[in-house]
């Protein structure tokens, strides 16, 4: 959503790469996402990103949000650093 509200070849860029998924919000997500929003946690895509990867009942395991703001989400959740090392294919 950030991607193509900023430049429309960077979306289409993004969505190419295998490691990329976008998970669609169904109608509650969409409710759980808005009162994010509204208490405060973000905008819609850092609280997007934040409902996905936050514990759910029809997910397994933990989601790790790649991010250049890791201080953008509360504790607990788990990110990475994209401009780390690692990231970049160094180590």
């Amino acid at each position: 959503m950030q991607a193509e509200g900023r430049d429309e070849q960077v979306s289409r860029i993004v969505l190419a790469l295998s490691g990329v998924v976008v998970d669609d919000l169904d109608t509650i997500a969409a409710v759980s996402v808005g009162a994010m929003i509204r208490d405060g946690c973000g905008g819609a895509d850092t609280c997007h990103a934040l409902y996905c990867a936050l514990p759910r009942a029809e997910c397994t395991g933990m989601s790790i949000l790649l991010t250049d703001n890791e201080d953008a989400y509360p504790p607990g959740v788990l990110t990475v650093d994209i401009d780390s090392p690692g990231m970049l294919g160094f180590h």
